[in-house]
């Protein structure tokens, strides 16, 4: 965001009856990169939100919308989370949501509403289908912590001690390469800055993440590449190019 622009408001749309309430901590992260967050409300029924979300969400400053089931089967929650976000769209009360969920039937609301000019993040668990991930500008998933030994009253919880995971093999997903060739060749310089790039993976992939790959960053991943010519600029940017011939001789490993 530059300065003068207009903050972006944000709403955080949580499907209770779809979701841990330990994942709003995280999702609050998420939302607070991309502007004011003004709306935060919780859907689900009366089993939901006075079980397991009440206390998450009362200290959160949630505010939660009970639906009742008014017919055996019926998922009231979900229609009103989807009526929610179309008005607050509507009314100009968000520009930008945050929907917290792992359910599919969403996938429809994130298409009406990016069609309408917003912007959709979808934040939820592995088992997110990949139709709302698609659909959505980018996913981010969310780990759940590690559980912890019960323990007596008055004893501290001890962490349950796992052994370290072994660190993911690097990988270079020949599709990072054509996505540089595809846009270095509308620049006159043949070269594209390294967040241009990133932003392009994200909306072909709303879940593409340089960590799935073995990666820390975008930056390292490029270097990687025998196939991509990777540098920092003078004003401390980094941009990348498709390496020239010469650069490649010799070289024995593949993107």
């Amino acid at each position: 965001m530059s300065a003068g622009e207009p903050e972006a408001k944000v709403a955080v749309l949580v499907d209770c009856e779809n979701a841990d309430p330990a994942i709003l901590d995280y999702a609050l992260r998420v939302a607070a990169q991309f502007g004011r967050v003004v709306l935060r409300r919780g859907f689900g029924s009366h089993t939901a939100l006075a079980n397991k979300w009440q206390t998450v969400l009362v200290q959160q400053a949630f505010t939660p919308c009970l639906q009742y089931a008014y017919a055996a089967g019926k998922n009231t929650s979900d229609i009103a989370l989807a009526m929610d976000a179309i008005e607050a769209l509507f009314d100009q009360r968000a520009t930008t949501f945050c929907l917290v969920t792992s359910d599919s039937d969403f996938a429809g609301l994130c298409r009406k509403l990016r069609e309408r000019g917003a912007t959709v993040h979808v934040i939820g668990e592995a088992k997110t289908p990949e139709d709302l991930r698609n659909a959505s500008d980018q996913f981010f998933q969310w780990v759940a912590p590690e559980a912890v030994v019960a323990t007596p009253p008055g004893v501290p919880a001890v962490p349950v001690v796992k052994a370290p995971a072994a660190p993911k093999p690097k990988q270079r997903p020949r599709s990072v390469v054509s996505a540089v060739k595809l846009l270095a060749a509308d620049s006159a310089t043949g070269r594209i800055t390294v967040s241009e790039l990133g932003s392009y993976l994200r909306r072909t992939d709303p879940s593409f993440s340089p960590q799935t790959y073995g990666h820390s960053g975008l930056v390292g991943m490029l270097k990687t590449y025998d196939l991509l010519d990777t540098r920092q600029e003078a004003g401390s940017h980094w941009t990348v190019a498709l390496a020239s011939p010469v650069d490649v001789t010799g070289s024995t490993t593949n993107p």
